[in-house]
């Protein structure tokens, strides 16, 4: 059971906080060019195409904690040092997306913003807290398990 627990964890990172991750990233350029062209049809497609994946891959990307602590709790490791940190960069990481990054995103696509190196910014810390907790689910810190 843990295996498959593990498995439907990072599957789940991947499919859904790697579209999150890239989508985001590609807005604020998207958005620069939208503000500079205001009547190009096809980057406001485009940025609202962006937009909606970081939207719909957000809520999917709940399952990866979910499973991770049913993960962490077969193992046995839920009070490990380095699975609290990667839980409280995660959860900074869910509230930099939620309430800094998607409201600014739609903002922008809404025509209410137009600051998009602040978005960049963000997106860029987002992308930081989930690069360092991928680190640690790799390395984890003062793991018995020889990794």
């Amino acid at each position: 059971m843990t295996k498959f627990l593990l498995a439907v964890h990072v599957l789940a990172a991947i499919v859904a906080v790697g579209p999150v991750t890239v989508a985001a990233s590609m807005f604020p350029p998207v958005a620069r060019r939208a503000l500079a062209a205001p009547g190009d049809p096809g980057t406001a497609g485009t940025l609202d195409l962006l937009h909606r994946i970081c939207r719909v891959y957000a809520l999917v990307g709940v399952v990866v904690p979910v499973f991770g602590f049913a993960t962490a709790s077969r193992m046995g490791v839920l009070g490990s040092g380095w699975l609290i940190a990667s839980i409280v960069l995660t959860a900074l990481a869910a509230v930099v997306l939620g309430a800094l990054v998607l409201p600014g995103q739609s903002a922008l696509v809404e025509g209410r913003g137009t600051d998009t190196v602040r978005l960049a910014m963000l997106t860029g810390v987002f992308n930081l807290l989930w690069a360092a907790v991928t680190v640690m689910m790799i390395v984890r810190p003062g793991s018995t398990t020889g990794a």
